[in-house]
């Protein structure tokens, strides 16, 4: 009975670490929207990055150069490019269309992993996963609505960053194998802020005292956003929690309401919805196999 309440705690304690998390996120695209008025993407992208190679120097101090041996490179090297790659789509989405847009499209990446995993690795994947997926693009076409108004091209922008969002997560997959987490995240962390700084040589801009903040606080909240999915996944199993990642779309309309006067429509609930509900059952499925 003890062990039982405990986990119903643990599962109580993720949720609002992962809820938490996703209100961090949309808070980091709502700051994205509003600095990309005067800062150019290849900034943003760059203090995102910065941010969260900072965070990671204490573990590199801590564990040392020999933390760092690592025989695929090639997976690293995969993994950062598609990564930074989604990245700057993604940023360019979020200034261009609505933030619950742009999020919801992103929220494909799960739906679309074992795809890329059949298509790539060969791996099986269940029918209940595939009906769970064309349920989930079924949903974001309801939250687009299509027949109601016309769909910014922008938002295959997003899409192909989800495609490069849900790469990476492939990838992380095949080299979890050998490679500790922390030396996963430091290696992409190295990579996107080296890789983010190129661009700068010659696109830097001066940035003012106001934006300065705005930068820093959206490092933060990224920060703070990957620090409490990390601690909520091990405290409990994602089939219990995961599915409040999709809140994500939640937060970004309620963000683009209050502060970007973007409209929130009952399809853009439904279709909400409809993804939420694809999610579980996609995570519930991939428990079981």
């Amino acid at each position: 009975m003890h062990s039982n309440a405990v986990s119903t705690r643990n599962v109580v304690i993720a949720s609002c670490f992962i809820l938490s998390a996703e209100a961090s996120f949309a808070g980091v695209s709502a700051l994205v929207k509003h600095l990309s008025d005067d800062q150019s993407f290849a900034q943003l992208v760059f203090f995102r990055n910065v941010m969260a190679f900072i965070v990671l120097l204490p573990w590199l101090l801590r564990k040392g150069p020999s933390a760092l041996r690592t025989e695929k490179l090639g997976l690293h090297l995969l993994r950062g490019t598609a990564g930074v790659a989604a990245m700057y789509l993604f940023f360019f989405a979020i200034a261009t269309i609505p933030l619950a847009q742009a999020t919801l499209v992103l929220l494909l990446s799960p739906f679309l992993i074992p795809i890329i995993g059949r298509v790539w690795l060969k791996e099986y994947v269940a029918r209940q996963t595939w009906l769970a997926i064309l349920l989930g693009f079924v949903g974001v076409f309801i939250f687009l609505s299509p027949w109601q108004a016309s769909i910014s091209p922008i938002v295959g922008v997003a899409f192909v960053a989800a495609v490069f969002a849900a790469f990476t997560k492939t990838v992380i997959r095949k080299m979890s194998v050998t490679e500790s987490t922390s030396k996963i995240v430091f290696y992409f962390s190295t990579y996107a802020t080296i890789a983010s700084a190129i661009p700068l040589i010659w696109l830097w801009q001066p940035m003012p005292y106001e934006d300065w903040l705005g930068v820093i606080a959206m490092g933060s909240l990224a920060v703070y956003g990957q620090l409490a999915m990390t601690k909520a996944f091990s405290i409990a199993p994602p089939a219990k929690v995961g599915v409040f990642t999709y809140t994500s779309v939640m937060f970004a309309a309620l963000l683009g309401y209050l502060f970007f006067d973007e409209v929130i429509a009952w399809h853009m609930f439904w279709g909400a919805i409809i993804i939420i509900i694809a999610g579980y059952f996609a995570i519930r499925t991939r428990r079981k196999s």
